[in-house]
């Protein structure tokens, strides 16, 4: 049963829910995110840290949830693949589009180049190393090989990074030149009830979106973490999707890549620890991680090189992200038709 019982458990009933929750989703986030757009100017921030910051971690929100609600349920390959699932979508499309969706090309900068980018890389293998110790160091047994125990001591690696990552940003902000005279015109109290307003909606509408997805996936025997992968992280994306193209329409490239490098790196250093410091330890398969890591790694290579190129993302490399993730997706496809065996699911 869904929505406490009110609904019959059904595959229809499911995939309508996974639709109205996407809408649910996204409306709140806009919300959330408008919120803190406005109090980040009220504050007088960078871009660069608006974005890569205090936008990326509105957007991140239901990532957020979705791995909380999938380690509570007992699916954490569920929460692992929607993160993942998501950073690759951020990597890939949300750039592309932001690109296309302006007259000229994408501006980028030293400073996302050399600080958010790198920063960023060090993030993905920083996870794939604490994966890697939950292998060597607390290997679980009667599981699959390769299948090791994440604990709380092994999940507080990335947020201790993540800490790092914020001092950084607050070193940022205290050497600003900046105007940082607060806004006026701004109703302080106002936004920050309408954020708290869009976590309330994205935290309902993402419990109901996992438990919807869990569902179908037992009914169809899809792979918990493809399930993550494809519907999950698709429907938590879209926030993000929507605040960087914005931006870019709006000729603010720093705040439009800013939220998609900030937001994966609060993806993979938060999310996936919070989800473990909740329940205590989970464990993980490093055959299935470890692909979908080093698909990441591989867009994220691709990306950076074409920022780094003349500082700028052009058409044709936008177009050419946009091929990257329909050969992605179509790969996930495979290998949950088991026509392909990289991931175990």
């Amino acid at each position: 049963m869904v929505l406490g019982g009110l609904l019959p458990s059904t595959p229809a009933t499911n995939v309508l829910l996974v639709l109205v929750a996407t809408g649910v989703i996204w409306l709140g986030s806009g919300w959330l995110e408008h919120a803190a757009d406005r109090l980040a100017a009220y504050y007088g921030l960078p871009a660069v840290v608006q974005g890569s910051v205090i936008v990326a971690l509105g957007s991140s929100f239901p990532e957020f949830t979705s791995v909380v609600f999938a380690s509570l349920a007992g699916v954490f390959d569920m929460g692992v693949g929607a993160i993942v699932g998501s950073a690759i979508f951020n990597i890939l499309v949300i750039p592309a589009l932001s690109g296309l969706s302006t007259e000229g090309d994408l501006e980028t900068s030293r400073v996302i180049v050399y600080k958010e980018a790198q920063f960023y890389m060090v993030a993905v293998a920083t996870l794939v190393v604490t994966f890697a110790l939950a292998v060597i160091y607390i290997p679980v047994a009667d599981a699959p090989p390769l299948t090791g125990l994440i604990t709380r001591p092994l999940a507080a690696i990335p947020l201790l990074l993540y800490g790092l990552y914020l001092f950084i940003q607050w070193q940022d902000v205290d050497d600003y030149d900046g105007d940082t005279s607060p806004d006026d015109d701004i109703a302080v109290a106002r936004e920050w009830g309408r954020l708290a307003l869009g976590l309330v909606l994205i935290l309902v509408a993402v419990e109901q979106l996992v438990g919807s997805v869990e569902s179908l996936g037992a009914t169809f025997g899809i792979p918990t973490f493809l399930a993550g992968v494809t519907i999950i992280a698709a429907a938590t994306s879209l926030p993000d999707l929507l605040v960087s193209v914005r931006s870019a329409q709006n000729g603010n490239s720093a705040t439009s890549l800013g939220n998609v490098l900030g937001s994966n790196t609060f993806d993979l250093l938060v999310a996936i620890p919070v989800g473990v410091l909740i329940v205590g330890s989970v464990p993980i398969d490093f055959a299935v991680a470890v692909p979908m890591m080093g698909v990441l790694t591989l867009a994220t290579v691709l990306l950076f090189t074409f920022l780094r190129t003349e500082l700028s993302l052009t058409r044709p490399e936008a177009y050419v992200l946009l091929v990257a993730y329909f050969v992605f997706v179509v790969w996930a496809i495979a290998e949950s038709a088991g026509v392909t065996q990289l991931v175990r699911g």
